[in-house]
């Protein structure tokens, strides 16, 4: 792993702990990227950690659908990528800000928490029979924005 996404991930520790006073302990919580791994050739992660009063805790391999915020980018790419063809990098980055403002904006929107919902329990790997009839429930009341990307 380049030594430059590691520094990069250090970097943002070091923010997320300037955020506390340093009596504070704080826990941040990675999955099992390389850049995040304290490894025998590599040790400033944990080294960092301990001495200033963090604990980093691991995510278990494979387990994506603990993760709360992979149904979050379930949502985004729905909202914002699916079916698009942004004619730049730009582009496309204004429409991820937008999404992300409005949804910040209504993050009680039956449409999006029926895509949310569905990504979530689909996640778990239980039946979504119930959610998905709820997703199309939520889909045929919206405001005939046709497949709700409009809503934007």
């Amino acid at each position: 792993m380049p030594v430059k996404m590691r520094t990069q991930f250090l970097e943002f520790c070091r923010y997320l702990r300037s955020l506390y006073p340093a009596t504070v302990r704080i826990a941040i919580v990675c999955d099992n990227f390389s850049p995040h791994l304290t490894t025998k050739r590599c040790q400033r992660v944990g080294t960092w950690a301990a001495a200033d009063n963090v604990e980093i805790a691991y995510a278990p391999t494979n387990s994506s659908w603990l993760n709360r915020i992979e149904a979050q980018f379930t949502a985004l790419r729905y909202f914002t990528l699916d079916g698009t063809d942004h004619t730049d990098h730009k582009e496309q980055a204004s429409m991820i800000r937008r999404y992300i403002i409005w949804r910040n904006h209504h993050a009680d929107d039956k449409y999006l928490r029926a895509v949310v919902d569905r990504a979530n329990v689909a996640r778990c790997g239980t039946s979504f029979s119930s959610t998905w009839r709820a997703f199309n429930d939520a889909r045929a009341a919206s405001t005939g924005a046709g497949n709700g990307k409009s809503a934007l």
